[in-house]
């Protein structure tokens, strides 16, 4: 027998599987806009390409369909040819070729004549397709999940993608567990929304969900509304109170940025999560039963932070981590349609929406909207989202046209928005900021404080003080109880119409209404 090693059988070459469509990740098409506003959210997986023909789309295929809905249909327009694009594999490049004579195609806002080949990081960045005039579609390449009906407890997270996917199952798992939670994520992506479906999912469901914005509460009187105190403990403590935590007893208490805890309070509140026991200002220690729920978008690990890490590690019992809206494309369609089908009903404003009656014009405007909305990168997420809708709504019975301010964004927005990134997000002081100016940015963010200090390049806290600071300002807290019953008479109860009449913010006049038991949706 033969001592060479080179007699030795060679062993097969382990070949990685394509990065395109290997398993792990997959390439779907998803629809971002249709004149059939029930299908935007479908969704089409492109099979593997390696070693295969072109494939092709168009108006009969390939089919789409969504979580929970056998039925799959090709999108049917008769605006966009039978065979309007072909993908074929080049080695790792996806080839997207018109085809000839085929009705027109935008790719990321520009016309396609010819082909243009996309690299694995493009594609997971996600390509914006407007094919005809009609029919809006984003090709990404993402992780494949199993796709899953929202439960009715889950019915306000909404989306497709996999990121909603997975955030539905782990909400659902995190809800049971009793565990602290700690939601971490930038502004507008849905914390406060988060918080409340673990609620409901909890084993105390039926009990008080008490919100609080750390942010809001002034240092001096942290502890007391936090922990209560006992009458007379303080100027003006003409009566005792039991706190927020004590408001919760049995159910669960949400601590929105928590990051700006002011320092002085953090050991009793690390002392509140690890005996569940508060003790009030010059009062007794009393024990609760209480779930914490907390929400940042503050890095409170940062070098220089002043957030204690005991009170850290002990609110991140269990982490859940919001992805920025940029980084789940697929669900922009979805959620621009129903922020205005919501904005619609509370403005009273019928007929906004697109529908079997609209004109092929007015389909044609709704796409490039729709485009338009889906290359931008939204820095204030859903929230921002949601304000586009509002202010669609309002600038235009036909809901298409776009107040100047957003336009010129959105057209930033998709060239890049690097411009806008780094003026709203350098840092400023808020003395700089004239009355006019502020004033404006109240109005353009809806008065959402984080809104505002995003668009002003401030700290929230910058914006609370000059807000305490102007008379012709307030928050939704010191909106007296008359005025407050009277504007949601005026507006049947819409909480949203009543604070955009009282000039404050809609989150927060929400969060004063939810204990008050008054009539309000």
């Amino acid at each position: 027998m033969s001592t060479n090693a080179d007699a030795d059988l060679t062993l097969p070459s382990v070949i990685p599987a394509s990065c395109l469509n290997d398993g792990a990740q997959v390439l779907l098409l998803t629809v971002i806009f249709h004149p059939d506003p029930s299908r935007i959210g479908e969704m089409a997986r492109v099979p593997d390409l390696l070693d295969a023909p072109p494939w092709v789309l168009g108006r009969r295929s390939p089919d789409f369909s969504r979580a929970g809905n056998d039925s799959a249909i090709p999108l049917g327009e008769r605006d966009v040819s039978r065979q309007a694009l072909a993908l074929a594999r080049r080695g790792e490049q996806l080839i997207l070729r018109r085809m000839p004579g085929s009705s027109r195609c935008r790719i990321d806002g520009s016309e396609l004549d010819g082909e243009v080949e996309f690299d694995r990081e493009r594609l997971r960045r996600g390509v914006a397709m407007l094919l005809g005039h009609s029919v809006v579609l984003l090709l990404r390449l993402v992780r494949a999940v199993e796709q899953a009906e929202a439960t009715p407890e889950l019915a306000d997270l909404r989306g497709s993608s996999t990121f909603m996917n997975e955030l539905r199952q782990r909400i659902g798992r995190v809800g049971s567990s009793g565990l602290d939670v700690l939601i971490r994520g930038e502004t507008g992506t849905g914390k406060e929304l988060v918080a409340a479906a673990i609620h409901r999912l909890s084993p105390r469901g039926n009990g008080p969900l008490v919100s609080v914005n750390m942010a809001a509460i002034p240092p001096g009187l942290a502890a007391a509304a936090l922990f209560g105190n006992a009458r007379g403990a303080f100027t003006g403590a003409t009566r005792a109170s039991q706190g927020y935590f004590g408001q919760a007893h049995g159910g669960t208490l949400f601590l929105d940025e928590i990051g700006d805890t002011p320092a002085e309070v953090q050991p009793q509140l690390l002392r509140a999560l690890q005996e569940r026991e508060v003790q009030a200002v010059g009062g007794a220690v009393s024990t609760v039963d209480v779930r914490v729920i907390s929400a940042t978008d503050a890095p409170i690990e940062a070098q220089g932070c002043d957030f204690k890490a005991a009170l850290r590690h002990r609110l991140g019992a269990c982490e859940i981590n919001l992805l920025p809206l940029r980084a789940h494309p697929e669900d922009i369609g979805e959620l621009l349609l129903h922020f205005l089908a919501v904005r619609s009903q509370e403005l009273k404003c019928p007929g906004v929406l697109p529908g079997p009656a609209s004109s092929a014009l007015e389909i044609a405007s709704w796409a490039e909207l729709f485009h338009s909305c889906l290359r931008y990168d939204w820095p204030g997420n859903v929230r921002e989202l949601a304000n586009c809708a509002s202010q669609l709504v309002v600038a235009d019975a036909g809901g298409r046209i776009l107040p100047d301010a957003m336009r010129l964004a959105l057209r930033r927005g998709a060239a890049g928005g690097t411009e806008r990134q780094a003026d709203t997000r350098r840092g400023r002081r808020i003395r700089e900021i004239d009355e006019e100016q502020f004033e404006g940015a109240l109005r353009a963010s809806v008065y959402e404080v984080a809104d505002v200090a995003r668009q002003l390049g401030v700290s929230r806290q910058a914006v609370y003080r000059r807000m305490a600071e102007s008379p012709r300002h307030r928050l939704a807290g010191q909106v007296p109880q008359a005025e407050l019953e009277q504007a949601l008479a005026l507006h049947g109860g819409n909480a949203r119409a009543a604070a955009l009449a009282l000039k404050v913010s809609p989150s927060g006049l929400r969060s004063r209404l939810r204990d008050s038991g008054l009539t309000w949706f």
